[in-house]
Formats: structure tokens, C-alpha cells, sequence
């Protein structure tokens, strides 16, 4: 991306920035930056990469661990010390160091990194953030710098195109001095939903995948009244469902409930007229709470829904006591895969999500970015990152006959070989030395992911996979790693996934928050879950869920609405 692109994205974001924080207010200004590795040349300062592609002697870069349910170690490794941690400082001479590590569900490490920023704990050198009202408040704080002509001088060619694909990657990182954040792209439609069903259960009963909510309906009172286990124990439910901190979650989520109707919660949509609205409010939603409320008064679903978080939804699942869970198309391998191993004869697959009363069907999906990885304003070398991530980007985002990452990360980790090919079936790989997924160690959380944004991305994705599956000789290094993971289950998982890609609601605001939203979220989304929990548990009746909305509206949410209107006629071009 040439430098007047950058400029032009900078001029139009200054103007939502300025909009949105009231001509400046809350905003980011410019902050004196120390003097680092590079030069200045005529205002503008000349970041420089070792010519070796190695720092000799080599740096320290300090980070933080962000520790997920699918990240897993062996021979004795930790966040701080592993087959990643190695590679860096082999590869690029880059000594990384964790000021601390914490887990990512439950908002754990939204909690740890905001704690470390209000005591003025030292801050890491750089940090990926999935967060964007995390994110903000870290370059709010003065404490990170503007990246911009990092980016310009530094990008590979292709982070470029990936981060081309979708120019909204910029908008939450970017203030009127600059950019403070180097995209993190990722895969498009990744973490949409599919509807897992146990396919031996169904089987039992003679029955077919549910369509519709309503024949979901009839499959769950067959799962909770008739003893699906067969253990004579009245104790199983239709649906894992994880409700304890958002309607709008990517694992055992029950956003679907509410599409089924029309509009995802917790999330700006597209209204039929052209404006966006927030989904919780819609009178779409009220028909999505009188659903929960009735499955969970028919044992449709657990009696403590309320406060299963998606491991215990996980959990539940996987122990055998539910017949289905609504996730991503990644969970079959983990965690929904350890329902082989502790019920034996049991089986599941992925289907898409059902459709409502008047055939409406949507789900939550994943914007083309996961984040932005911020730099520290006092750390010495805010370039090596991009030495780092460049290299992912031309090297690990399509895997490559005959370099280092041909088949995955590193043979006997990700993969092993089995009769010369790769495999990336946990069942290939010696008990002693289980598949370990290395890419979920780097700083961006998968390595480097090219979005393969849009309906075409899609179409060529789905034509992939079904050319993969059909036994075809592979075109690529990705193709190759596929024909090695992919077994029936993943193959029809993905498969309903991209074939639901018409059913894929993205929260259309991307912006960073608005000044009313600094002041009034919070309160605003506590009632609300409070709200959206009681009706649920049927300590409130259905009806209160008109005065919520009411008070969302007189409590900020109107001017919310009006201000994430306005940035999305700026950001749409003025439409």
C-alpha cells in the first residue's frame, strides 16, 4: 500500500475520529516518540530491518501470553519456553519474553491487561488485541505509538494484499495523529456457526438432522425425554448452550435462536431500511428470549444455562449429556473431539443452522481481522515486529513445497508424515507426543491468515475443499496440509459452513467506540444481560423486555445509535 493509500485512510478515519469523539475530545493527539533503531529523514523517521534477516546481537522483545483452550503443550514447554520461543531467536535473533501470561476465556486477559494498565504496571514491548475497547483504552493511554510508516517502509507484500482485501481493519486502530495498530487479518466466515448434532442419537430414534427451529424442537424432546444414553437416568439435555456473559458468542452459542427470527444480538445489523441497528433491541429479540425461556421451562436446555460459560457448554457436551452445540466448523477437532473418547460409540456431525417460523436463518460471523498487535512508544526496536510477522506472511500464510513450513509448522508438532504424506490426525501421532497446534504460540494468535474475504473467497474455499476431498492432487501447500486433516467429519463441517455463507451476519460497526458508548455501554450492556437472564430464568416476565428497551433507548442508546450512524454514512462513502 503506497503512502498517499495510507494518507487517504488516515484523512477519512480523522473525520469519524473527530465526529465520534466530539471534534477531538476523546480522542488520541501525537505524542513525542524516544529515539530508536532507524534514522530521520525530513520529518519523517527511516525504519531499517538487519540486512541478515537476523539481529546479531540479538534483541529482547517483552509480550504477553494469551493462553486459549486449544493451545497445548508437551515435553515440558510453557507459554514462556517453547518450540516458538526457540524459533525466534534462531530465526530472527529475537530473545521474546512473557511480563505475564493468562488465560483468554471469561475475558480473563481483557481483565489482566486492563488491571496492568490502571496500576501502571510496565506495558509489553508489543501485544496483539482482539479487543477493540481494550485497544482503545491501550492508545488512549499514551503509552503505544503510531505505526503508520512502519507499515508504509516495512509491509511484505503479502500482509499488503491480505490487509487490502478489507480496508475496515483500519478503522478501529486509527486517530487523527495516525495509525497505532498493524492489522491482524483473519480467515473469512471462520468463526460462523454450524449446528452440531450427535448422529448416533439421531440414528437411534430414525431420525433426520433438523431444517427448521421447530424440528429441532421435536428432536430435543426425543434427546430429553427418552433416554438417548440409555442409562435409565433422567439427565440430558437438547442443547449445550453457553448464555453466562453475551447472547453473542462464537462456542455453544445461541445467536442462532435469535436469527432464526431475524437479527443477532449484542451486535449493529442492517435494518431493511438502509440504517443499522442494535440487535438487542429489535422486537425480532423478544421472540428469540420467548424461545429460551420456553426450552429452558421444557428442559430443552440446562436448568443453569444461565451461568455455563462455553466450557462447562463444552463440557457438557463432550461428556455425552447433550445432542447438540451450535460453534464454528474448527471445534470438531477441538473440543467437541473429546466426545469420542469419553463415550464410546458416539458420533457427531455438523449441519447447517435451522431456519425460524418464516424460514429467516442467521448467524454471527467473524470480521476479515482478529485484531491489532500495538508497539510500545519506549521500546527500542518497534521494526522487529514486522521482521517477525513478514516472514509469517511469506512463508507460513501459504504453505510452501521446500521451505521450513511445507506441511505445517514443524513435523512431529502440527503434522507428522504417515506413508510420505502429512497427516495432521491426532491419531497419527505417538501417545507420548500429541499433535501440539505450534501457530497458536505466535504473537498473532494463528501465525499469518489470508481473509479470502467475500462470496468469491468463499466460492473458491468451497471449491477447495470439495476438490480435496474427492482425492484431486493437491495445487498447494494448503491443499496438501488439507488432504492430510480433513476426515469426514471436518469435510461436512466445513462443507455447512460455506455453504451458509448467505445466512452470515458481521457486526457492521467497526469503528472505535463513540463518546456516548465510552460513557454508557457498559451500564447499558450490564441491564441488558441482566434482563436477557431473568426473562430466560423466568424471574422476570417476557414483557420487561419492552421496558429494557425503553430504557436502553433514554439512557444513551438513541444518541449510540445516532453517532454509529453517522460513522457508517462516512465510512460507506456518504450513502
Amino acid at each position: 500500500m503506497k503512502r498517499r493509500q495510507i494518507s487517504g485512510i488516515i484523512a477519512i478515519i480523522c473525520v469519524l475520529v473527530l465526529l465520534m469523539s466530539a471534534c477531538g475530545g476523546g480522542s488520541r493527539q501525537s505524542v513525542p516518540m524516544r529515539a530508536s533503531s532507524g534514522t530521520q529523514a525530513q520529518g519523517q523517521r527511516i525504519y531499517t530491518l538487519p540486512a541478515s534477516g537476523r539481529y546479531d546481537p540479538p534483541i529482547e522483545m517483552y509480550t504477553v501470553g494469551q493462553q486459549s483452550s486449544s493451545m497445548t503443550f508437551r515435553d515440558r514447554e510453557t507459554v514462556e519456553d517453547n518450540i516458538h520461543t526457540t524459533w525466534a531467536m534462531d530465526r530472527f535473533g529475537i530473545d521474546l519474553k512473557y511480563l505475564w501470561s493468562s488465560s483468554t476465556a471469561n475475558n480473563v486477559f481483557v481483565t489482566r491487561m486492563r488491571l496492568a494498565l490502571s496500576s501502571n504496571e510496565r506495558m509489553p514491548d508489543v501485544v496483539a488485541i482482539d479487543n477493540i475497547s481494550l485497544a482503545t483504552d491501550l492508545i488512549d493511554s499514551g503509552k503505544f505509538m503510531v505505526v503508520g510508516d512502519i507499515w508504509e517502509q516495512l509491509a511484505s507484500p503479502n500482509y499488503r494484499l491480505a490487509v487490502s482485501q478489507d480496508p475496515s481493519m483500519w478503522y478501529p486502530f486509527t486517530r487523527p495523529d495516525g495509525i497505532y495498530g498493524f492489522p491482524v487479518p483473519e480467515i473469512a466466515f471462520n468463526d460462523d456457526t454450524i449446528l452440531y448434532v450427535r448422529t448416533d442419537w439421531l440414528e437411534k430414534f430414525n431420525l433426520e438432522p433438523p431444517k427448521t427451529l421447530e424440528e429441532m424442537e421435536r428432536i430435543m424432546d426425543i434427546f430429553v425425554n427418552q433416554d438417548p444414553d440409555g442409562n435409565g437416568i433422567d439427565d440430558t439435555v437438547g442443547l449445550a448452550i453457553n448464555l453466562v456473559h453475551s447472547m453473542r458468542v462464537s462456542q455453544a452459542t445461541p445467536s442462532f435462536i435469535f436469527g432464526a427470527f431475524g437479527d443477532i444480538p449484542g451486535q449493529w445489523n442492517l435494518l431493511p431500511d438502509g440504517t443499522l441497528g442494535y440487535g438487542s433491541i429489535q422486537p425480532s429479540a423478544k421472540q428469540g428470549l420467548a424461545t429460551l425461556a420456553e426450552w429452558r421451562r421444557r428442559g430443552y436446555i440446562h436448568q443453569e444455562a444461565a451461568i455455563h460459560d462455553q466450557n462447562k457448554a463444552n463440557e457438557l457436551f463432550v461428556s455425552g449429556k447433550a445432542g447438540f452445540i451450535a460453534s464454528p466448523a474448527w471445534a470438531d477437532r477441538a473440543p467437541l473431539n473429546n466426545l469420542l473418547r469419553t463415550v464410546p460409540g458416539a458420533d457427531f456431525r455438523g449441519y447447517r443452522i435451522p431456519t425460524g417460523p418464516d424460514g429467516k436463518a442467521a448467524r454471527i460471523s467473524n470480521q476479515n481481522f482478529r485484531g491489532a498487535v500495538l508497539v510500545n512508544r519506549e521500546y527500542q526496536y518497534p521494526e522487529a515486529f514486522m521482521l517477525y510477522y513478514n516472514y509469517l506472511w511469506e512463508n507460513f500464510a501459504e504453505l510452501k513445497a521446500g521451505t521450513e513450513f511445507a506441511y505445517g509448522w514443524q513435523e512431529g508438532y502440527d503434522y507428522v508424515m504417515v506413508d510420505g504424506f502429512p497427516s495432521s490426525n491426532g491419531a497419527d501421532f505417538p501417545p507420548d507426543k500429541p499433535r501440539v497446534i505450534a501457530q497458536k504460540f505466535t504473537i498473532t494468535w494463528e501465525g499469518a491468515r489470508i481473509p479470502g474475504a467475500g462470496l468469491d473467497g468463499a466460492r473458491e474455499a468451497l471449491e477447495s475443499l470439495e476438490y480435496t476431498w474427492a482425492g484431486g492432487t493437491p495445487r498447494n501447500g494448503n491443499e496438501l496440509k488439507a488432504s492430510g486433516f480433513y476426515d469426514l467429519r471436518r469435510y461436512e463441517g466445513q462443507k455447512a459452513n460455506l455453504q451458509s455463507v448467505d445466512l452470515s451476519r458481521r457486526d457492521m460497526f467497526t469503528g472505535a467506540p463513540t463518546s456516548t458508548m465510552r460513557s454508557r455501554m457498559e451500564y447499558l450492556n450490564t441491564d441488558e444481560q441482566q434482563v436477557y437472564l431473568k426473562i430466560i430464568n423466568g424471574d422476570l416476565p417476557l414483557d420487561e423486555f419492552d421496558d429494557f428497551v425503553a430504557r436502553w433507548r433514554s439512557n444513551g442508546g438513541d444518541q449510540i445509535t445516532r453517532e454509529v450512524n453517522e460513522w457508517y454514512r462516512i465510512a460507506t462513502g456518504g450513502r
